[in-house]
Protein backbone atom coordinates (compact mmCIF):
# COMPACT_ATOMS: atom_id res chain seq x y z
CA UNK A 1 0.00 0.00 0.00
CA UNK A 2 2.80 2.47 0.83
CA UNK A 3 4.59 1.90 -2.47
CA UNK A 4 1.31 2.36 -4.36
CA UNK A 5 0.74 5.61 -2.51
CA UNK A 6 4.23 6.89 -3.30
CA UNK A 7 3.85 5.98 -6.97
CA UNK A 8 0.50 7.78 -7.12
CA UNK A 9 2.06 10.89 -5.58
CA UNK A 10 4.85 10.84 -8.18
CA UNK A 11 2.37 10.31 -11.02
CA UNK A 12 0.22 13.21 -9.84
CA UNK A 13 3.22 15.52 -9.47
CA UNK A 14 4.46 14.70 -12.98
CA UNK A 15 0.97 15.04 -14.48
CA UNK A 16 0.56 18.50 -12.95
CA UNK A 17 3.86 19.78 -14.32
CA UNK A 18 3.94 18.52 -17.92
CA UNK A 19 2.75 20.92 -20.60
CA UNK A 20 -0.09 20.45 -21.33
CA UNK A 21 -1.26 19.04 -18.03
CA UNK A 22 -1.80 15.26 -18.14
CA UNK A 23 -5.45 15.35 -17.12
CA UNK A 24 -6.02 11.68 -17.95
CA UNK A 25 -3.46 10.63 -15.37
CA UNK A 26 -5.08 12.94 -12.84
CA UNK A 27 -8.49 11.39 -13.60
CA UNK A 28 -7.11 7.88 -13.15
CA UNK A 29 -5.52 8.88 -9.87
CA UNK A 30 -8.77 10.39 -8.59
CA UNK A 31 -10.77 7.29 -9.55
CA UNK A 32 -8.34 4.58 -8.47
CA UNK A 33 -8.22 3.14 -4.95
CA UNK A 34 -7.76 5.79 -2.29
CA UNK A 35 -8.57 8.68 -4.59
CA UNK A 36 -6.42 11.79 -4.27
CA UNK A 37 -5.20 10.83 -0.80
CA UNK A 38 -5.09 14.26 0.89
CA UNK A 39 -6.83 17.63 0.80
CA UNK A 40 -3.52 19.26 -0.10
CA UNK A 41 -3.42 17.21 -3.31
CA UNK A 42 -7.11 17.87 -3.94
CA UNK A 43 -6.47 21.62 -3.86
CA UNK A 44 -4.06 21.14 -6.76
CA UNK A 45 -5.93 18.49 -8.76
CA UNK A 46 -9.62 19.46 -8.44
CA UNK A 47 -9.06 22.73 -10.39
CA UNK A 48 -7.32 20.81 -13.20
CA UNK A 49 -10.16 18.28 -13.40
CA UNK A 50 -12.55 21.20 -13.96
CA UNK A 51 -10.26 23.35 -16.13
CA UNK A 52 -9.92 26.19 -13.62
CA UNK A 53 -7.01 28.63 -13.86
CA UNK A 54 -5.81 29.03 -10.29
CA UNK A 55 -4.13 32.32 -11.17
CA UNK A 56 -7.31 33.92 -12.47
CA UNK A 57 -9.86 33.32 -9.74
CA UNK A 58 -13.04 35.34 -9.18
CA UNK A 59 -12.64 38.19 -6.68
CA UNK A 60 -13.67 37.78 -3.08
CA UNK A 61 -17.42 38.54 -2.72
CA UNK A 62 -18.24 41.96 -1.32
CA UNK A 63 -20.61 42.71 1.54
CA UNK A 64 -23.27 43.87 -0.92
CA UNK A 65 -23.69 40.34 -2.33
CA UNK A 66 -26.59 39.69 0.04
CA UNK A 67 -28.54 42.90 -0.56
CA UNK A 68 -31.80 42.17 -2.39
CA UNK A 69 -30.77 38.65 -3.39
CA UNK A 70 -33.93 36.58 -3.89
CA UNK A 71 -32.40 33.41 -2.44
CA UNK A 72 -30.68 34.95 0.58
CA UNK A 73 -33.24 33.96 3.24
CA UNK A 74 -33.43 30.32 2.09
CA UNK A 75 -29.66 30.04 1.81
CA UNK A 76 -29.29 31.52 5.30
CA UNK A 77 -31.71 28.97 6.76
CA UNK A 78 -29.97 26.06 5.05
CA UNK A 79 -26.53 27.19 6.15
CA UNK A 80 -27.69 27.61 9.74
CA UNK A 81 -28.82 23.97 9.66
CA UNK A 82 -25.48 22.75 8.31
CA UNK A 83 -23.54 22.50 11.59
CA UNK A 84 -22.93 18.76 11.26
CA UNK A 85 -21.19 19.28 7.93
CA UNK A 86 -18.26 21.00 9.59
CA UNK A 87 -15.35 19.08 11.15
CA UNK A 88 -15.97 17.81 14.67
CA UNK A 89 -14.28 19.95 17.27
CA UNK A 90 -14.01 23.07 15.12
CA UNK A 91 -14.14 26.23 17.21
CA UNK A 92 -17.39 28.16 17.12
CA UNK A 93 -15.70 31.31 15.82
CA UNK A 94 -13.99 29.51 12.97
CA UNK A 95 -17.20 27.69 12.04
CA UNK A 96 -19.01 31.03 12.02
CA UNK A 97 -16.48 32.43 9.53
CA UNK A 98 -16.88 29.40 7.28
CA UNK A 99 -20.67 29.67 7.38
CA UNK A 100 -20.42 33.29 6.27
CA UNK A 101 -18.12 32.25 3.45
CA UNK A 102 -20.55 29.46 2.52
CA UNK A 103 -23.38 31.98 2.14
CA UNK A 104 -21.17 34.28 0.08
CA UNK A 105 -20.00 31.53 -2.28
CA UNK A 106 -23.55 30.33 -2.98
CA UNK A 107 -24.97 33.80 -3.57
CA UNK A 108 -22.00 34.90 -5.67
CA UNK A 109 -22.25 31.87 -8.01
CA UNK A 110 -25.99 32.45 -8.44
CA UNK A 111 -25.50 36.17 -9.06
CA UNK A 112 -22.88 35.57 -11.76
CA UNK A 113 -24.93 32.81 -13.45
CA UNK A 114 -28.55 33.90 -13.86
CA UNK A 115 -29.49 30.64 -15.62
CA UNK A 116 -28.93 28.78 -12.37
CA UNK A 117 -31.46 28.36 -9.56
CA UNK A 118 -30.83 27.50 -5.92
CA UNK A 119 -32.15 24.25 -4.50
CA UNK A 120 -32.10 22.90 -0.96
CA UNK A 121 -29.12 20.59 -0.74
CA UNK A 122 -26.88 22.66 -3.00
CA UNK A 123 -25.17 24.01 0.10
CA UNK A 124 -24.07 20.47 1.04
CA UNK A 125 -21.91 20.33 -2.08
CA UNK A 126 -20.60 23.85 -1.66
CA UNK A 127 -19.55 23.30 1.96
CA UNK A 128 -17.51 20.22 0.98
CA UNK A 129 -15.69 22.14 -1.74
CA UNK A 130 -15.22 25.16 0.54
CA UNK A 131 -13.66 23.08 3.32
CA UNK A 132 -11.11 21.67 0.88
CA UNK A 133 -10.10 24.58 -1.34
CA UNK A 134 -11.15 27.86 0.31
CA UNK A 135 -13.54 30.66 -0.65
CA UNK A 136 -12.32 32.04 -3.98
CA UNK A 137 -11.37 28.66 -5.43
CA UNK A 138 -14.73 27.29 -4.26
CA UNK A 139 -16.50 29.96 -6.32
CA UNK A 140 -14.53 29.00 -9.43
CA UNK A 141 -15.12 25.27 -8.99
CA UNK A 142 -18.82 25.64 -8.16
CA UNK A 143 -19.43 27.78 -11.26
CA UNK A 144 -18.18 24.89 -13.43
CA UNK A 145 -19.90 22.16 -11.41
CA UNK A 146 -23.20 24.04 -11.34
CA UNK A 147 -23.17 24.57 -15.10
CA UNK A 148 -22.26 20.98 -15.98
CA UNK A 149 -22.29 18.13 -13.46
CA UNK A 150 -25.15 19.34 -11.27
CA UNK A 151 -27.63 19.94 -14.11
CA UNK A 152 -28.60 16.22 -14.47
CA UNK A 153 -32.40 15.93 -14.29
CA UNK A 154 -33.84 13.97 -11.35
CA UNK A 155 -37.32 13.73 -9.83
CA UNK A 156 -38.69 13.00 -6.36
CA UNK A 157 -37.20 9.66 -5.35
CA UNK A 158 -35.73 7.88 -2.34
CA UNK A 159 -32.24 8.73 -3.53
CA UNK A 160 -32.92 12.40 -4.18
CA UNK A 161 -30.72 13.60 -1.32
CA UNK A 162 -27.97 11.24 -2.48
CA UNK A 163 -27.84 12.69 -5.98
CA UNK A 164 -28.42 16.41 -5.44
CA UNK A 165 -25.84 16.63 -2.66
CA UNK A 166 -23.37 14.12 -4.10
CA UNK A 167 -24.00 12.09 -0.92
CA UNK A 168 -22.61 14.88 1.27
CA UNK A 169 -25.90 15.18 3.19
CA UNK A 170 -26.17 11.48 4.07
CA UNK A 171 -22.59 10.50 4.87
CA UNK A 172 -21.31 11.26 8.37
CA UNK A 173 -17.57 11.04 7.69
CA UNK A 174 -15.93 13.77 5.66
CA UNK A 175 -13.23 11.44 4.31
CA UNK A 176 -15.90 9.28 2.67
CA UNK A 177 -17.53 12.34 1.14
CA UNK A 178 -14.35 13.74 -0.41
CA UNK A 179 -13.40 10.26 -1.66
CA UNK A 180 -16.65 10.18 -3.66
CA UNK A 181 -16.06 13.75 -4.81
CA UNK A 182 -12.68 12.71 -6.22
CA UNK A 183 -14.51 10.02 -8.20
CA UNK A 184 -17.33 12.27 -9.38
CA UNK A 185 -15.10 15.16 -10.42
CA UNK A 186 -13.07 12.81 -12.61
CA UNK A 187 -16.08 11.03 -14.11
CA UNK A 188 -19.23 11.54 -16.20
CA UNK A 189 -21.89 13.82 -14.65
CA UNK A 190 -24.26 10.85 -14.23
CA UNK A 191 -21.81 8.79 -12.20
CA UNK A 192 -23.63 9.60 -8.91
CA UNK A 193 -26.61 7.71 -10.41
CA UNK A 194 -24.44 4.67 -11.10
CA UNK A 195 -23.16 4.79 -7.53
CA UNK A 196 -26.80 4.84 -6.37
CA UNK A 197 -27.47 1.72 -8.46
CA UNK A 198 -24.38 0.04 -7.01
CA UNK A 199 -25.53 0.85 -3.46
CA UNK A 200 -28.98 -0.65 -4.06
CA UNK A 201 -27.38 -3.75 -5.61
CA UNK A 202 -25.10 -4.03 -2.60
CA UNK A 203 -28.17 -4.00 -0.32
CA UNK A 204 -30.30 -6.36 -2.43
CA UNK A 205 -30.70 -8.91 0.42
CA UNK A 206 -32.04 -6.18 2.71
CA UNK A 207 -34.46 -5.05 0.02
CA UNK A 208 -35.75 -8.59 -0.53
CA UNK A 209 -36.31 -9.10 3.22
CA UNK A 210 -38.16 -5.82 3.57
CA UNK A 211 -41.97 -5.68 3.86
CA UNK A 212 -43.47 -5.60 0.40
CA UNK A 213 -44.88 -2.09 0.30
CA UNK A 214 -43.55 1.13 -1.14
CA UNK A 215 -43.35 2.97 2.18
CA UNK A 216 -41.17 0.29 3.78
CA UNK A 217 -38.82 0.03 0.81
CA UNK A 218 -38.57 3.80 0.60
CA UNK A 219 -37.74 4.08 4.31
CA UNK A 220 -35.07 1.38 4.02
CA UNK A 221 -33.33 2.88 1.03
CA UNK A 222 -33.58 6.46 2.25
CA UNK A 223 -30.95 5.72 4.89
CA UNK A 224 -27.45 4.89 3.77
CA UNK A 225 -25.34 2.63 6.00
CA UNK A 226 -22.20 4.40 7.14
CA UNK A 227 -20.00 1.29 6.71
CA UNK A 228 -20.40 0.88 2.94
CA UNK A 229 -17.39 -0.53 1.01
CA UNK A 230 -16.80 2.64 -0.98
CA UNK A 231 -13.88 1.40 -3.05
CA UNK A 232 -15.85 -1.72 -4.06
CA UNK A 233 -18.88 0.41 -4.96
CA UNK A 234 -16.74 2.70 -7.09
CA UNK A 235 -15.42 -0.28 -9.06
CA UNK A 236 -18.96 -1.64 -9.50
CA UNK A 237 -20.25 1.74 -10.61
CA UNK A 238 -17.48 1.95 -13.21
CA UNK A 239 -18.39 -1.54 -14.47
CA UNK A 240 -22.06 -0.57 -14.76
CA UNK A 241 -21.08 2.60 -16.59
CA UNK A 242 -18.84 0.65 -18.96
CA UNK A 243 -21.49 -1.99 -19.76
CA UNK A 244 -24.42 0.42 -19.85
CA UNK A 245 -23.25 3.95 -20.77
CA UNK A 246 -25.74 6.83 -20.68
CA UNK A 247 -26.16 6.81 -24.46
CA UNK A 248 -27.34 3.18 -24.35
CA UNK A 249 -29.60 3.77 -21.38
CA UNK A 250 -31.10 6.73 -23.19
CA UNK A 251 -32.41 4.39 -25.88
CA UNK A 252 -33.71 1.81 -23.40
CA UNK A 253 -35.27 4.09 -20.79
CA UNK A 254 -36.27 7.11 -22.89
CA UNK A 255 -33.77 9.40 -21.20
CA UNK A 256 -33.80 12.56 -23.28
CA UNK A 257 -30.11 12.73 -24.03
CA UNK A 258 -30.21 15.72 -26.35
CA UNK A 259 -32.06 17.78 -23.74
CA UNK A 260 -29.68 17.00 -20.91
CA UNK A 261 -27.14 19.78 -20.68
CA UNK A 262 -24.85 17.80 -18.41
CA UNK A 263 -24.65 14.85 -20.83
CA UNK A 264 -24.64 16.68 -24.17
CA UNK A 265 -21.84 19.07 -23.21
CA UNK A 266 -19.61 16.62 -21.33
CA UNK A 267 -17.44 15.56 -24.29
CA UNK A 268 -16.58 19.16 -25.15
CA UNK A 269 -15.94 19.86 -21.48
CA UNK A 270 -13.48 16.95 -21.28
CA UNK A 271 -11.64 18.13 -24.39
CA UNK A 272 -11.23 21.60 -22.91
CA UNK A 273 -9.54 20.21 -19.80
CA UNK A 274 -6.80 18.61 -21.93
CA UNK A 275 -5.48 21.99 -23.08
CA UNK A 276 -4.54 23.42 -19.69
CA UNK A 277 -1.14 24.87 -18.90
CA UNK A 278 0.77 23.66 -15.83
CA UNK A 279 0.77 25.94 -12.81
CA UNK A 280 4.45 26.80 -13.31
CA UNK A 281 3.65 28.32 -16.72
CA UNK A 282 0.54 30.10 -15.44
CA UNK A 283 2.53 31.54 -12.57
CA UNK A 284 4.93 33.21 -15.00
CA UNK A 285 2.07 34.58 -17.09
CA UNK A 286 0.41 36.13 -14.08
CA UNK A 287 3.62 37.25 -12.36
CA UNK A 288 3.48 40.85 -11.43
CA UNK A 289 -0.29 41.04 -11.52
CA UNK A 290 -1.74 42.10 -8.16
CA UNK A 291 -3.52 39.41 -6.19
CA UNK A 292 -5.58 40.17 -3.11
CA UNK A 293 -3.84 38.86 0.02
CA UNK A 294 -5.54 35.91 1.73
CA UNK A 295 -7.55 36.74 4.81
CA UNK A 296 -7.15 34.86 8.06
CA UNK A 297 -10.42 33.07 7.31
CA UNK A 298 -9.16 31.96 3.90
CA UNK A 299 -5.94 30.68 5.41
CA UNK A 300 -7.86 28.67 7.99
CA UNK A 301 -10.40 27.15 5.57
CA UNK A 302 -8.36 24.14 4.31
CA UNK A 303 -8.50 22.72 7.93
CA UNK A 304 -10.05 21.97 7.07
CA UNK A 305 -40.61 -8.11 -3.69
CA UNK A 306 -46.32 -11.15 -2.09
CA UNK A 307 -45.49 -8.82 -5.24
CA UNK A 308 -41.83 -8.33 -5.99
CA UNK A 309 -42.65 -5.81 -8.71
CA UNK A 310 -43.64 -3.32 -6.01
CA UNK A 311 -40.10 -3.29 -4.78
CA UNK A 312 -38.76 -2.81 -8.25
CA UNK A 313 -40.99 0.25 -8.61
CA UNK A 314 -38.46 2.03 -6.42
CA UNK A 315 -36.09 1.89 -9.33
CA UNK A 316 -38.51 3.57 -11.69
CA UNK A 317 -39.44 6.63 -9.68
CA UNK A 318 -37.54 8.87 -12.09
CA UNK A 319 -36.30 8.54 -15.65
CA UNK A 320 -32.72 9.04 -14.62
CA UNK A 321 -32.44 6.57 -11.77
CA UNK A 322 -34.83 4.28 -13.65
CA UNK A 323 -32.31 4.22 -16.47
CA UNK A 324 -29.56 3.07 -14.17
CA UNK A 325 -31.91 0.47 -12.65
CA UNK A 326 -32.73 -0.92 -16.08
CA UNK A 327 -29.04 -1.58 -16.53
CA UNK A 328 -28.83 -3.13 -13.09
CA UNK A 329 -31.67 -5.56 -13.82
CA UNK A 330 -30.00 -6.56 -17.09
CA UNK A 331 -26.75 -7.21 -15.27
CA UNK A 332 -28.35 -8.86 -12.23
CA UNK A 333 -27.97 -12.33 -13.81
CA UNK A 334 -24.29 -11.93 -13.25
CA UNK A 335 -24.51 -10.23 -9.85
CA UNK A 336 -27.36 -12.27 -8.32
CA UNK A 337 -29.34 -14.69 -10.52
CA UNK A 338 -31.63 -15.62 -7.62
CA UNK A 339 -32.72 -11.99 -7.49
CA UNK A 340 -33.83 -12.09 -11.13
CA UNK A 341 -35.66 -15.38 -10.69
CA UNK A 342 -37.72 -13.84 -7.90
CA UNK A 343 -38.57 -10.80 -9.96
CA UNK A 344 -39.50 -12.68 -13.11
CA UNK A 345 -40.78 -16.15 -12.06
Amino acid sequence: PESKKKKKLVDIHQALNVDPVDVETLRRSAISEGGLLTDEIRRKVWPKLLNVNVYNLPPKPGKDIREGHKDYNQVLLDVQRSLRRFPHGMRREERGVLQEQLINVILYVLQRNHQLHYYQGYHDIVVTVLLVVGERMAIALMEILSSHHLRSEVGTIFALSWLITWYGHVLSKFRHTVRLYDFFLASHPLMPVYIAAAIVLHRVKEVMRCDCDMASVHQLLSKIPQDLPYEVLIVQAEELFSHYPPQELAKQAALQLRKSIAISTFQAFQMATSRQRPDAVLRKQFQGKPRPPPTNAEAATPLVAANQLVKMAVWGLTATLGAAAFAVVNSAVEWGPEFVSQLFP
